[in-house]
């Protein structure tokens, strides 16, 4: 299997244990990949929509960026008609000075295929206005941001058409969950690793003392045999 392959193939299956996502591969194509975002933020203005897109790599991946398309029109400053979004890091590579974006928010090898998704949800609620992919939501998020509600409202029960059946959405409470159980695991492994190198430093220190109270036992038996043997 190609690096590309190994390497998606790796992240996919850890994507597929989130329960933010809903992740399947097209015609069992790796570098394919049916996406649904789920968003279970309660805060939010698309809190319970389930947004479905397409994600395709490149052969060259992790070098070049994925591209990403939702299958629904989704009202949203950053956000082409088409589905296509207008995110930086899912921009080639390297400085742009005609955008002014820095090397640092493009795409780069070491980015993943998880902060891409979890760069694209945030993006919804964290929208930049400056350079609209969709100049009319902008101006909407501006100044009537009761209408720009109004729109998204829309969009998150539409949305909701392309649940598949028998599939129950998480909670943000499954997310923290998960998050915990996550971290306890992680715990759980750290302190394992420590043990298995034979004990902490405090025993070793211990074991040292000992030898020297021994020693020192030792020695004032000696001293006892000496005093004997003058006084006979």
């Amino acid at each position: 299997m190609a690096s590309a392959e190994r390497i998606l193939m790796s992240e996919y299956k850890a994507l597929s244990k989130e329960p933010w996502t809903n992740i399947e591969l097209i015609n069992d194509n790796v570098f394919e990949w049916s996406v649904a975002l789920l968003v279970l933020n309660s805060d939010s203005a698309y809190n319970g929509g389930y947004f479905k897109a397409k994600m395709t790599f490149p052969k060259n991946f992790p070098f070049s960026p994925p591209d990403f398309k939702f299958l629904r029109p989704l009202w949203h400053p950053n956000v082409y008609p088409d589905g296509r979004l207008c995110i930086s890091i899912l921009h080639p590579p390297g400085d742009d000075e005609m955008s002014g974006e820095l090397a640092s928010e493009r795409w780069s090898p070491a980015q993943r295929v998880e902060s891409v998704l979890i760069s694209i949800l945030s993006l919804l609620d964290d929208a930049e206005t400056s350079s609209p992919a969709n100049v009319d939501a902008s101006v909407m998020l501006r100044f009537d941001q009761a209408k720009y509600k109004e729109m998204v409202k829309k969009d998150v029960e539409v949305s909701k058409q392309d649940i598949p059946e028998g599939f129950v959405m998480p909670t943000d409470q499954d997310v923290f969950k998960a998050k915990k159980e996550d971290d306890i695991f992680m715990e759980w492994e750290d302190s394992d690793g420590d043990e298995s190198f034979g004990g902490s430093d405090s025993d070793m220190d211990d074991f040292e003392v000992d030898d020297d109270d021994d020693m020192d036992e030792s020695g004032s038996g000696d001293e006892e045999e000496e005093d004997e043997k003058r006084k006979q």
